[in-house]
């Protein structure tokens, strides 16, 4: 009879079942121990009766309750490991102590006190043993199984501990087959691991090809961005799909696991790594004070008030005008708050309606607003300038003036690098709001003003990058707009702690510019991201490629390039990441009839003076399409 015929039947019998068998072994082996206890020490075979019954008795009693206690019966035999061993060893010796005082500190008449140490070894090493047999036995029938089909061959890139964990937990899982190992150190090269053999990181690409590997999987916990680029890199001809395990730093048990393992993310890649914040600067503007987020259930909205509930504010106001979206973050929040002690307030409201601000920022008592609300999608604000400039100036203006009658001291906006130099009436839109709080700076007395600039966060509303995605999912093509367009990304936790960092350094009038790193060509973009998914691109050198890249010209509006700063002399603060710019403002006296005429022009839906008057401001605005407002572009058939 096979291993794999002898485990069949135990793996189909029900759970309760397999515990009471193993639990009888456990006795068996109570009782087997004491009568070879016994042998060991007396020399000659005896039966089990009179006081021999005793050390049966006592060892059965003592043993199963404490292996029950500490859970010996919940383990899953197949995947026990040294975790596993360490409990049973444990067990094993509590019950030695206990079985030991009783036959060799005290004694027991006509038993030899040799008993109470020869017995609980004997126990020790059956247990351990008769789990590591079940073992083996249950992980044939897993592999015999997963022989009938098509194993996954994987290379693991990265030959220390975290890459010889991941490759004993995806042996368990039986559906892959860990080829080998991959290694930047020339010293690895030509060694094995549990029978793998190393190979060098330069002959990766050839690898791939010549023992048909589907999958390489990063095992490279404290990898920079730079670093993982620099593989991914190495990769980009060989057509494999490339997975990754999540920061090692979170996984506190220290175990990789299958399901650990994820497809590496065009995220990975993009931006710098992040600097840990500075605390004190982080809860400066928070920590027991009244807290409120305008435009909460957005992308941005929501990470800062996730940052903002970790800092232990006494009240968070969410403000928001979408019911879904103030829903969806209340839910996330209710649990921590409440356990926290956080007064969590989701109100239903927009930013353009003045009394109902007022009225929030008064009677809740609020210390530092939080903008975020705005209208940011540039294509869109190009058809519905009016809309768009209504939300995003008089939503700043309405917002400030109510913080400031209401004594606020803090009111932070969250801008944008669309705003440097704008070319489209949602980065005017966005300058012209910082205006109007320079402006307010000198209007206002008791409320500090300032403002934060940076640009594309990953996977918010607008990103590229879900867009990407989603049409490699679907097969192709994915479009772009002009092969030369950049762009700068930044992940949206970290554009958040730093909006929170410079809330902290503001001296009133501050327009904060947040290092964006280096600036993203959109196109090498879209190609990682294909080649990340295992696929290839069609092109005309390469027609059989799995998905084409289509270019469909700029959109209204729409610049090849962002810039952070209007001027040439940013000042630094005491953040590394965080620059002070210096840029032309207006008083409020020579704003305030801009505003004016910029509210007729709006009312009448006069798109062409708007745009004249926004030109004539400090905006450097400078259009290169014609007016696409939906509304004031005459009908077509």
């Amino acid at each position: 009879m096979s291993a794999y015929d002898f485990a069949l039947p135990l793996l189909q019998l029900p759970r309760n079942a397999k515990r009471a068998i193993v639990l009888s072994l456990d006795a068996l082996i109570c009782i087997f121990s004491v009568w070879f206890a016994l042998y060991l020490r007396l020399g000659e075979l005896v039966t089990l009766s009179g006081p021999y019954l005793i050390p049966v008795f006592a060892s059965l009693v003592i043993a199963i309750p404490i292996f029950v206690r500490m859970g010996l019966y919940r383990a899953i035999y197949r995947y026990s490991g040294i975790n596993s061993i360490l409990i049973i060893v444990m067990a094993t010796a509590l019950y030695g102590v206990l079985f030991a005082t009783i036959f060799t500190v005290i004694s027991v008449t006509g038993v030899p006190r040799t008993i109470g140490i020869i017995q609980p070894i004997l126990v020790m090493i059956l247990v351990v043993g008769s789990r590591t047999l079940a073992r083996l036995l249950l992980n044939s029938y897993a592999n015999a199984e997963a022989s009938k089909g098509v194993r996954v061959r994987i290379l693991i890139y990265g030959a220390g501990q975290t890459g010889r964990q991941l490759s004993a937990a995806l042996a368990m899982g039986g559906d892959v087959k860990v080829v080998g190992f991959v290694d930047d150190d020339p010293r690895l090269t030509g060694s094995t691991i549990d029978r793998r053999p190393i190979y060098s990181a330069e002959d990766l690409p050839d690898l791939v090809k010549s023992l048909d590997i589907a999958h390489v999987v990063l095992a490279l916990p404290d990898a920079t961005r730079a670093q993982m680029r620099a593989v991914v890199d190495r990769l980009r001809d060989a057509q494999v799909s490339v997975q990754t395990l999540p920061d090692m730093a979170a996984m506190a048990s220290g175990k990789v696991t299958l399901s650990d393992v994820r497809p590496l993310s065009i995220d990975d890649l993009l931006g710098r790594d992040p600097v840990a914040p500075d605390v004190s600067l982080m809860q400066q503007t928070i920590k027991g004070k009244s807290v409120a987020i305008t435009g909460a259930g957005g992308s941005i909205g929501a990470e800062l008030c996730r940052q903002i509930c970790t800092l232990e504010p006494a009240q968070l106001i969410l403000i928001e005008q979408s019911e879904y979206s103030l829903y969806a973050i209340h839910q996330e929040l209710e649990a921590h708050a409440t356990r926290t002690g956080i007064s969590l307030i989701p109100l239903l409201g927009s930013v353009t309606d003045g009394q109902f601000l007022s009225q929030v920022f008064a009677q809740r008592s609020v210390d530092t607003v939080f903008h975020a609300a705005a209208y940011k999608h540039v294509p869109l604000v190009e058809q519905n300038v009016a809309a768009g400039i209504r939300n995003n100036v008089w939503g700043t203006c309405v917002a400030a003036e109510a913080a400031a009658a209401a004594n606020v001291s803090q009111f932070v906006l969250v801008s944008t690098d669309k705003a440097v130099r704008p070319t489209n009436f949602m980065g005017a839109s966005k300058r012209l709001a910082e205006l109007v709080l320079q402006a307010f700076e000198t209007r206002f007395e008791n409320t500090r003003f300032s403002m934060v600039r940076f640009g594309n966060v990953l996977g918010s509303s607008g990103s590229v990058v879900p867009r990407f995605r989603k049409q490699i999912e679907e097969g192709g093509p994915v479009t772009l707009t002009h092969p030369e367009i950049t762009r700068f990304f930044m992940s949206i936790p970290e554009a958040a702690q730093l909006v929170v960092q410079s809330s902290a350094m503001a001296r009133g009038g501050d327009v904060f510019v947040l290092d964006m790193g280096e600036a993203v060509k959109i196109l090498d973009l879209a190609e990682r991201m294909i080649e990340l998914s295992g696929l290839t691109i069609r092109s005309d050198e390469f027609p059989e490629g799995d998905i084409e890249i289509q270019v469909t010209g700029l959109r209204p509006g729409e610049k090849l390039y962002e810039e952070l700063l209007l001027g040439d002399d940013p000042q630094p603060t005491r953040h590394e990441r965080i620059m002070r710019a210096q840029d032309a403002c207006l008083s409020w006296d020579e704003l305030e009839p801009k505003l004016n005429e910029l509210d007729q022009a709006l009312a009448a839906n006069d798109i062409e003076t708007v745009r004249r008057l926004f030109v004539s401001l400090p905006l450097k605005y400078g259009p290169n399409d014609p007016i696409a407002d939906l509304l004031s572009a005459d009908p077509k058939p």
